[in-house]
């Protein structure tokens, strides 16, 4: 079967708005992660390995202030619980994935489940396979040109990991703008703030993230059993 580029190209096309994303934020992501004292090739390497775009800011964010462990695990798995969800919703459409399979599931991010799912070109299995390639593929390039030119150019990086603020604020929006509910948000505030002014600085994201997940455990509880 000869090879064709044109749903390659239709590929691009399709993956085109997250390439313009993507490709700023990654070099963000490698500008920082050269800054933080890491070699040039780390940036790539998680980006290969982790490929989870506030993952990995959260992950520098977290080796910064020399968390454990169990808060780094902790952190990492409820920032990509939403995947589960996303998972589950494209279980029949994956099925007939075959070797790809694997890959769909491991690069499936918040941009491209949005590609998957709101586009009809990319119900098949291979233009899935290929959009999800592409937008790893633009992350990478990004992490790499941030990291070269982190190590390359002497400037100040300062403000730059407000990135990770940023894009968790972005992801904020989206998600109030689709939930249109306030009590999960403000229980995460006032969590937040709780633990901010009681707890030392290494012990505040896990409890702030801890707390609000089993208050809100506790209310939809409640909810379910309010007659």
């Amino acid at each position: 079967m000869a090879f064709s580029l044109a749903p390659w190209r239709q590929a691009a096309l399709l993956t085109s708005p997250v390439m313009l994303g993507y490709v700023p934020l990654g070099i963000a992501f490698g500008v920082v992660c050269v800054q933080m004292g890491y070699p040039w090739w780390v940036a790539p390497l998680m980006s290969v390995a982790v490929y989870s775009g506030a993952g990995q800011f959260l992950l520098l964010s977290l080796l910064a202030a020399q968390a454990s462990l169990t808060e780094i695990a902790v952190a990492s798995f409820l920032l990509g619980s939403r995947h589960l969800f996303y998972g589950l919703s494209l279980l029949e459409r994956f099925s007939g994935a075959g070797k790809r399979k694997p890959y769909l599931i491991y690069a499936l991010t918040d941009e491209t489940y949005s590609l998957l799912t709101s586009h009809p070109d990319a119900e098949q299995a291979a233009m899935a396979f290929r959009v999800s390639l592409l937008n790893q593929l633009w992350w990478l390039t990004g992490s790499v040109l941030g990291a070269l030119l982190g190590s390359a150019l002497p400037f100040d990086s300062a403000g730059m990991e407000f990135a990770l603020t940023a894009l968790f604020i972005v992801l904020t929006i989206e998600m109030m703008r689709s939930v249109r509910q306030a009590r999960p948000f403000v229980v995460g505030l006032l969590c937040a703030g709780a633990a901010i002014y009681y707890l030392p600085a290494q012990h505040v994201l896990l409890v702030a993230i801890g707390g609000a997940c089993l208050v809100l455990l506790a209310d939809y509880a409640r909810q379910r059993r309010a007659p």
